[in-house]
């Protein structure tokens, strides 16, 4: 995996471009000259052997001006009833705007829950794997009409992020009202400077970055960061660069420096782990003593009984668990082997004993390594 910014737009083949809703709305409704010109600049891509997945907001800006309500409803129904409205209006911009060029569009709306079901997961992908053969740009939103809170990808920001894992994405490129990432809050320091390039995602950089809004109902620098961090563990790099930028799209792979640039780990992570480590919602916490974190972390083993301290959570045999370190830090998920139940009376011995302690035995490992995604750092000595 090449990770430098200039040649990884040079081999990036399939794309997730990401625009939010501060480039795709202005007061009265949608941004038409916006949204014309990142579909010209996507067709532009198009014609060169590029795939490109669009994520997009502007549904419910466009719902609250197409039946005249006088601000952004405060209540679920009348929120979901504007975004219903207004999805409609959306796809048909972006329909006439990619029209121009000869290129058709297809609308996607996902929920949360189709991704965490893998059979629906995989149907999913299939569908977009056809709709980009048949050179058909999928334009995708999250189904704000049915979701619920347990339903919600909270933002576009991890919904792109979402789709990135799901199509093995080469780049993902969020489009935004800033520049990028900066050292101070730009609004209040002066001095504040971009960082051009980042390698690692600090709790000092996710704190910072929640001290600047976005340009998100439901989100802001912070969910682009967070969504950053999947990328970067998933070995897909990633881009948050100002969509109000003149051919910002050309600009970026043409090799020019723009915005805040993630530099990924290595390796592409394979696309069944990236559903066990970023799509699943996890259903309990297991934390880990040190010599086990040094062996899940440093030597790619699996988790035993032995090495875990302490369980949370009231889940069953298969399903997705974070584990954690003993400072509570997140390093992983994966998917157990026993239910939490089981996993208290077997936690600190050995495997051999896995049986004297159930009555049953059907693994050595609490979490095997095949089922065990690393989502933090890689670097562990205790």
């Amino acid at each position: 995996m090449i990770n430098d910014r200039k040649t990884s737009f040079q081999h990036a083949r399939r794309i997730i471009v990401k625009v939010g809703s501060g480039i795709l709305t202005v007061s009265n409704g949608l941004n038409i000259k916006a949204i014309r010109s990142v579909s010209r600049q996507i067709c532009n891509l198009i014609d060169q052997g590029k795939e490109v997945l669009l994520v997009t907001s502007g549904a419910m800006a466009a719902g609250v001006k197409k039946v005249a309500l006088p601000k952004r409803p405060d209540e679920l129904p009348k929120r979901q009833a504007a975004a219903a409205v207004g999805q409609a209006g959306l796809i048909m911009e972006y329909e006439k705007a990619f029209g121009r060029f000869g290129k058709k569009v297809a609308q996607i709306l996902l929920t949360s829950d189709d991704l965490s079901n893998r059979k629906r997961y995989l149907n999913a992908r299939n569908t977009l794997y056809t709709l980009l053969s048949w050179q058909v740009v999928p334009i995708i939103n999250e189904n704000d009409t049915v979701s619920v809170a347990e339903l919600r990808f909270g933002d576009n920001d991890t919904l792109a992020a979402m789709i990135a894992l799901l199509m093995g994405a080469d780049i993902v490129i969020n489009l935004t009202v800033t520049d990028g990432l900066y050292d101070k809050d730009p609004r209040t320091h002066k001095d504040a400077e971009l960082i051009p390039e980042i390698t690692a995602i600090s709790k000092d950089m996710e704190k910072l970055a929640s001290d600047i809004p976005g340009d998100l109902n439901f989100g802001g620098m912070l969910t682009k960061i967070k969504a950053a961090k999947k990328m970067m563990a998933a070995g897909i790099p990633m881009v948050i660069a100002n969509g109000n930028t003149p051919h910002i799209l050309e600009k970026l792979f043409t090799g020019e420096a723009f915005g805040t640039y993630f530099i990924p780990k290595a390796e592409k992570l394979a696309s069944r782990k990236c559903w066990i480590g970023f799509t699943l919602k996890p259903k309990g916490l297991i934390t880990l003593d040190d010599g086990a974190a040094v062996a899940v972390l440093a030597r790619g083993k699996s988790l035993l009984p032995s090495g875990i301290s302490a369980v949370e959570g009231d889940f069953d045999v298969g399903a997705a668990v974070e584990l954690a370190k003993t400072d509570l830090e997140i390093i992983g998920v994966g998917l157990v082997n026993y239910s939490a139940p089981d996993i208290r009376k077997i936690m600190g011995c050995k495997s051999g004993q896995i049986r004297d302690r159930l009555g049953y035995k059907p693994y050595d490992e609490i979490i095997h390594r095949d089922n065990l995604v690393i989502t933090g750092a890689c670097d562990y000595e205790p």
